[in-house]
């Protein structure tokens, strides 16, 4: 998701990489849990994250769709996030003791939170936003540990070439006035990248990247 701020506004002013320390860690969060409730549509869902929830959860990714996952327009693309609910509007994975249920394969912007992505330069770095988490004792950390998620590297390459595959996709859509493209543009990514089912019997990169180099084909011509 976009955010049409200036970095100094809402970080410390620094950009972390993987090895450095940020102040970011909760402690477990030692009860709060305000970072999920209240928070719309910003929990955005990349594939990997459906992935893994369609996994361990034993459920298909259509099945998700129905009741806990919810698709809506950002930036342009449609795409799903986390769906809220109730009064207080909570994370339907927001256990009555106000614990994550599905802690171990959280999505990636839980794993991040308080920490946020900026990219540049075909990559991206790390931010720290200092208005989003009301701790105020967090205790320093090496960024790799707080992301806490396997094969980081190519994790890494991955948010990254989605994010400016994403990027591509909404130049596209912001430039066409064919609203039969800007629909099928849409079916296609979210079709093909979250409901099509990844084999757990592969690697799940692999398997993106070869849908990826598909999108990408598939953006050469709409572009033409």
């Amino acid at each position: 998701m976009r955010r049409e701020v200036a970095l100094e506004e809402i970080s410390d002013g620094r950009l972390y990489e993987l090895n450095d320390m940020v102040k970011a860690d909760c402690h477990d969060c030692e009860g709060c849990h305000d970072c999920c409730q209240g928070m719309g549509e910003s929990v955005i869902l990349d594939p990997l994250d459906v992935h893994r929830l369609s996994v361990n959860l034993g459920e298909s990714p259509e099945k998700l769709m129905e009741d806990r996952l919810e698709l809506d327009v950002v930036d342009g693309n449609i795409l799903p996030h986390l769906r809220m609910t109730g009064k207080e509007e909570r994370c339907v994975f927001l256990n009555q003791e106000g614990r994550c249920s599905i802690h171990p394969f959280r999505p990636g912007v839980c794993r991040l939170f308080p920490l946020g992505r900026y990219y540049e330069n075909g990559s991206f770095k790390y931010f720290l936003q200092v208005h989003e988490c009301k701790k105020q004792n967090r205790s320093k950390i090496k960024v790799r540990k707080w992301v806490d998620t396997p094969d980081l590297k190519k994790y890494e390459q991955f948010i990254s070439d989605w994010h400016y595959f994403l990027k591509d996709v909404q130049e596209v859509l912001y430039q066409s006035s064919d609203t039969e493209l800007i629909k099928n543009l849409n079916l296609y990514v979210v079709n093909r990248f979250y409901l099509k089912p990844y084999t757990t019997e592969e690697d799940f990169f692999p398997q993106f990247y070869t849908r990826l180099k598909e999108g990408r084909e598939l953006l050469s011509l709409a572009e033409e």
